[in-house]
């Protein structure tokens, strides 16, 4: 039930289109871009379960609780214990090592308001996981949500920046002026 009305609400009523293919690789970070509206989480959720593929996010350890744990774990949630004096690029990474399969979306931005440059983490957990990227653009102004091949990083951040960042060219999130823009 809940598949069929996630479905409803990210084509009919958001009316997305997907463009690209989803790899099927059991491992790797997800940078989805612009990230601009709480809506974003909800086209998301809705795309993941047309395509029945196990993607992850990662939430503080406070939003699991006892009454809601259940709910974000059956979205994929995996709780991240933020209060503890540890590295959150460290702790990410060995969730990669402890699960067979670990698809962790994230927003680059690190945030829902317009932001000047990315936020490096997500390039980091996937350097030290030694797992690619997915980037995968979500065009609210074309309603298209666009899968990127799976990317690499190799030695030059600055490049692999530059080349990911290019990606998202002339790409408009759900609020516009929020949205990030990319020389």
């Amino acid at each position: 039930m809940f598949r069929k009305i996630a479905q409803f609400f990210a084509f009919k009523v958001f009316k997305f289109s997907l463009e690209g293919n989803f790899p099927k690789d059991p491992k790797y970070v997800i940078a989805v871009v612009p990230h601009t509206s709480n809506w974003d989480f909800f086209v998301a959720i809705g795309v993941r379960t047309f395509l029945k593929e196990t993607i992850h996010f990662v939430g503080k350890k406070e939003l699991f609780t006892p009454l809601t744990s259940w709910f974000f774990k059956g979205l994929g949630g995996k709780p991240l214990n933020r209060k503890k004096n540890e590295n959150v690029v460290d702790a990410i990474t060995r969730m990669y090592g402890e699960s067979a399969v670990f698809r962790m979306a994230i927003a680059p931005e690190g945030t829902r308001k317009k932001v000047d440059e990315w936020k490096t983490g997500f390039y980091y957990i996937a350097k030290n996981a030694k797992v690619p990227i997915l980037p995968i653009a979500l065009d609210w102004e074309n309603r298209i949500m666009k899968f990127h091949p799976l990317f690499t990083p190799t030695d030059s951040k600055e490049k692999d920046f530059t080349y990911l960042e290019g990606l998202f060219k002339g790409v408009v999130g759900k609020v516009p002026e929020y949205t990030r823009t990319i020389h």
